[in-house]
């Protein structure tokens, strides 16, 4: 089954939007991106972020059983 992307940037339910440092308590994204591809997201009109990745915190617990 094909995850389906949200209509908007949802970063907070992201698997790469993560704590950027330990001491620090901000969030940002994770995603390694280039800088051709940082400009080719910002500079499209599409809202949807093409890395986004649901986060399913539970996704591992259920492969356990």
């Amino acid at each position: 089954m094909k995850e389906k992307q949200p209509e908007v940037a949802d970063c907070e339910n992201c698997m790469y939007y993560d704590y950027s440092d330990d001491e620090d308590s901000a969030k940002e994204c994770q995603m390694s991106m280039d800088e051709d591809d940082l400009i080719r997201v910002l500079s499209s009109g599409n809202k949807r972020c093409p890395y986004f990745r649901y986060w399913d915190e539970y996704k591992f617990v259920r492969k356990q059983n």
